[in-house]
């Protein structure tokens, strides 16, 4: 069993202090003032205290944390945007390494890079880089954190023309468990760099990555609302067209209920399924590529127009802000059956105003991939599903834990078997080997390499291989 950071005080009262010192960031303890803001996660459904909170304000903060806990057997987790559903951000007891400090980005416009530090979000990367017209593969909320995102693979509307967030990464800088700094690159240290791409947090503490950034900036998006008794019709109708559709053109499936402002007051509460719409092809081709989704069923709302990419990268950004109750469950998903959908139609009311079952595409350029190239394994897969509940009241919690959990074992059976660690809630060793499948194998022996004793093990989990 792991020391916590108070038996640590009581046996060794110097031992903290001493870290204290050489620490350049803010060290914050639990009879701080502002602990409780420190700790805090953006799914408000974990409430969890760390022994002590590390804000690091550069690498070597990021060092002498990882010497620290490491030398003192604390448990250790480690910090970017704290967006993990199941709370990975953060450990009881124990120390967590709070990157959200180290917020350095520059970009190369020649070279089309972005060098981001981990306490980026993508709302900051999407601000540098449109600067020069340009965009990286990230997720669908601007206030979530470049680390975790990327690490556990990365989708979003650029990914059916540009692939994955981790298609896209050049490089990384990492703090390893016994304290060493490396730069992981297809020409070094290319294991940890395979590894890296859809392992998570496992290998190290990610100091830098470097992102291949690409031409966006104008793009024509939005949603398009249909009644939800339109969902069988709609999502028979989708399932045909988007493998089919021109990489340019992405749009998620998603069911809903219609929130308050800037939606007309006549649809406020409307259960609804739909389309979130973002084409990076030319404005002039839009309506030819938006109509077929009007003639398959009258839309009862639609608010579809050019705006700049990080507009629609950040349009969900109010409507989940931090503090919410989260519970989440995924699956990659290769076809849409007609059982499946009957299921979608049964679960399809979503039980509160911010719960939310979308099918985000991972085709086109992904699919150009090998499995063995990266650590993510279902390069064969057309969506990653999320079903997610969420409301801000927690009296409501288990409603929508309950929800989410009939709605995906409802329609697991008719899923690829694993999903996307980023959409995974705290679900133990068999799905996560179901989500790695053939590529966990080398990713434990990765991790025999860089991380013997496991001391980075607060995530979904890969353990040393013997």
């Amino acid at each position: 069993m792991a020391t916590t950071v108070r038996q640590l005080k009581d046996g060794d009262e110097t031992a903290l202090e001493n870290f204290q010192e050489a620490f350049r960031g803010e060290l914050i303890q639990p009879d701080d003032p502002d602990f409780d803001d420190a700790r805090s996660l953006h799914n408000a459904m974990i409430d969890k205290r760390p022994g002590a909170i590390a804000k690091c304000a550069n690498v070597a903060d990021v060092v002498a944390s990882v010497n620290f806990a490491r030398e003192h057997d604390l448990d250790v987790a480690i910090r970017s945007g704290g967006h993990s559903g199941p709370g990975l951000a953060s450990v009881d007891d124990g120390l967590v390494v709070d990157l959200s400090d180290m917020t350095g980005i520059r970009v190369d416009p020649d070279a089309r890079t972005v060098r981001v530090e981990p306490g980026c979000t993508w709302g900051d990367v999407d601000h540098a880089a449109h600067a020069f017209g340009l965009a990286t593969v990230s997720g669908v909320i601007s206030t979530t954190g470049v680390g975790g995102l990327t690490l556990g693979g990365g989708h979003g509307y650029l990914t059916r023309k540009y692939g994955l967030t981790i298609d896209n990464l050049l490089s990384a800088d990492v703090v390893l468990a016994d304290g060493r700094l490396v730069h992981a690159s297809e020409d070094e240290h290319p294991d940890l760099f395979w590894a890296l791409r859809g392992g998570g947090g496992n290998f190290g503490v990610v100091t830098s990555f470097e992102f291949q950034l690409h031409p966006v900036d104008t793009v024509v998006g939005g949603p398009m609302f249909w009644p939800i008794d339109e969902l069988e019709t709609t999502m028979r109708w989708y399932r045909e067209w988007l493998p089919e559709a021109p990489e340019d053109v992405y749009a998620f499936y998603l069911t809903a209920e219609v929130p308050g402002a800037p939606f007309p007051e006549e649809l406020h509460g409307e259960k609804v399924c739909g389309l979130l719409w973002c084409y990076t092809g030319p404005a002039a081709d839009a309506e030819e590529v938006l109509q077929p989704a009007r003639d398959v069923a009258e839309p009862l709302f639609e608010h579809v127009g050019e705006m700049p990419y990080p507009a629609i990268q950040s349009m969900f950004d109010d409507l989940y802000p931090s503090g919410d109750q989260w519970y989440w469950k995924g699956d990659f998903v290769r076809e849409l059956s007609d059982e499946a959908i009957a299921e979608h139609v049964r679960f399809g009311e979503v039980p509160t105003a911010k719960s939310t079952m979308h099918l985000y595409p991972i085709d086109g350029a992904v699919h150009r991939v090998d499995d063995d190239e990266t650590a993510w394994n279902y390069r064969d897969a057309t969506w990653s599903m999320v079903i997610a509940g969420v409301d801000p009241d927690p009296a409501k919690r288990e409603t929508i834990r309950e929800w989410a959990r009939e709605y995906w074992q409802a329609l697991h059976e008719h899923s690829a078997g694993g999903s996307y660690i980023n959409f995974m809630m705290d679900e133990g060793e068999e799905r996560v080997r179901a989500t790695y499948g053939d590529n966990f194998e080398r990713l434990g022996a990765v991790k025999a390499r860089y991380d013997p004793d496991n001391v980075f093990h607060v995530n979904q989990n890969i353990e040393p291989a013997d």
